[in-house]
């Protein structure tokens, strides 16, 4: 019964994103629910100690990336950079490669260490025209998106420094290249299978007459007279952003060293902070900071006129994703806290074939909990011993468990609940109903791929 508690409180929230609801409204409502019918007198702790902890504690770390990433974008956007960069895009390449070029601006990005979130906001602008140009229907910008942004290179190509490919580093005591080989043939699968499913959406599109769409939301803001500037001048503040990033996080240790205590006259006592925990999130502040210091520089005399509105826009997209997300993070605390999601997670213990364990229980609880790196940490904490020691009998090197849980770890995650799922289609101003089919169907895809890595680890041996 506990079990399907909180599968139901699950399918709750997924119907009520689907079908148009704020989230940030129902994901208390369906977490809460579920603690209502497990122990009554828990609802006013739960929500208190539990959502709102968690919720709160997502805001504190994050905010201020939404935040700069949405004055980025919106700033990329009011310059005429974005329009820049497509129209010499599409001299370059044409309009039938419009999708690649965003796929492949988002990889490069989030390969650099931007945050997916950050990415969303700055490519959506680069997106829209280039798709509007194309005359190709805007439902598709988020499964674009998504692929570049939300697959292949947030844990499967090797190295990448996004959080889902650095958690199992803890537990399997390996580096962020584990797995080189079986990372790359993920990264080809996924690269290769979405932008097939994206051009086949394409062209069934274009043979039904689909075009753009109209009675649009959210679109750029760009003046039809406005002077571009050259496009390697626009695309300079992305470039930076993603050079910085690397820069930051190389820098911000040597110096704060390992922790760092504040101490202020007006201070009762002093505030430690763990500078590893903190490197990630200061690093794309301080280069988002960086970037858009020079799209003001640079593109000025174009932004001043609409700076004031957009800069209400930004903040205003900056706190819809931010508050959506972190309804979200709330929710999965909750879940997993319910004795129902422990059930699910020692049935999961059972599978025998330890890659299929791992693969299934890792996508399992992220999809759960709406979240790659939250379901992640959740089964490693409670199984990687179980992992180990399986690995070890069945000589598995600890190279592929890594590389398994993390491309696990972005496959279900993206479910219709999903955080990042919910600030796409905010950002992009569309529906579930509009455009998360195709996003879906990603799902899949990247789901499928860590199958085709552990069939290929055990029919080849390759790592």
């Amino acid at each position: 019964m506990s079990v399907i508690i909180a599968l139901a409180a699950l399918a709750l929230l997924m119907l009520a994103a689907y079908r148009g609801y704020s989230v940030i409204l129902f994901a208390p409502i369906a977490a809460l629910g579920a603690v209502l019918l497990t122990d009554p007198s828990a609802v006013a702790p739960a929500f208190t100690g539990v959502f709102m902890e968690k919720m709160v504690g997502f805001i504190k770390l994050y905010f201020p990336v939404f935040l700069l990433g949405a004055v980025f974008g919106k700033l990329i956007e009011l310059s005429g950079f974005s329009r820049a960069i497509v129209a010499a895009a599409i001299r370059l390449l044409g309009t039938r490669q419009a999708m690649l070029v965003i796929v492949l601006v988002c990889a490069l990005l989030t390969y650099g260490g931007v945050s997916l979130f950050v990415v969303v906001f700055a490519v959506y602008p680069f997106a829209a025209e280039m798709f509007r140009q194309s005359n190709i229907p805007k439902r598709l910008i988020p499964a674009t998106i998504a692929l570049g942004a939300f697959s292949f290179t947030m844990d499967a190509l090797p190295g990448t420094p996004q959080i889902q490919n650095i958690i199992p580093s803890t537990f399997f005591n390996t580096t962020a290249w584990a797995a080189p080989w079986l990372g790359l043939i993920g990264t080809v699968f996924v690269f290769c299978a979405g932008m097939l499913f994206l051009q086949r959406q394409r062209n069934k599109a274009q043979k039904a007459g689909e075009g753009y769409g109209t009675e649009l939301r959210n679109e750029p803001e760009t003046a039809e007279d406005l002077k571009l500037p050259n496009p390697w001048l626009a695309l300079s503040p992305l470039l930076l952003v993603g050079l910085m990033n690397l820069l930051f996080t190389h820098w911000i240790p040597q110096w704060y060293g390992k922790t760092h205590s504040l101490s202020l006259p007006g201070m009762a006592a002093p505030v430690t902070s763990e500078i590893a925990k903190l490197t990630a999130i200061w690093a794309v502040q301080a280069a988002l900071l960086v970037g858009i210091l020079m799209v003001l520089v640079c593109g000025y005399s174009a932004i001043r006129s609409k700076l004031a509105e957009g800069s209400k826009s930004a903040v205003s997209g900056a706190l819809l994703a931010a508050m959506n997300t972190a309804s979200e993070y709330g929710f999965g605390a909750v879940i997993a806290s319910l004795p129902g999601f422990l059930v699910l997670a020692d049935w999961l213990k059972n599978i025998p074939n330890p890659l299929v364990n791992e693969a299934i229980t890792v996508t399992l609880l992220a999809g759960i909990t709406g979240s790659a790196s939250g379901g992640m940490s959740i089964a490693l904490a409670a199984m990687s011993e179980s992992f180990i020691s399986a690995a070890h009998a069945a000589n598995i090197p600890l190279e592929v468990l890594h590389r398994v849980a993390s491309m696990a770890s972005g496959g279900m995650d993206t479910l219709p609940h999903n955080g990042a799922v919910i600030t796409l289609l905010a950002v992009t101003g569309l529906t579930h109903r509009e455009a998360y089919k195709d996003i879906f169907c990603i799902t899949l895809i990247k789901t499928l791929a860590v199958f085709v890595v552990i069939a290929t680890f055990y029919a080849t041996g390759i790592v």
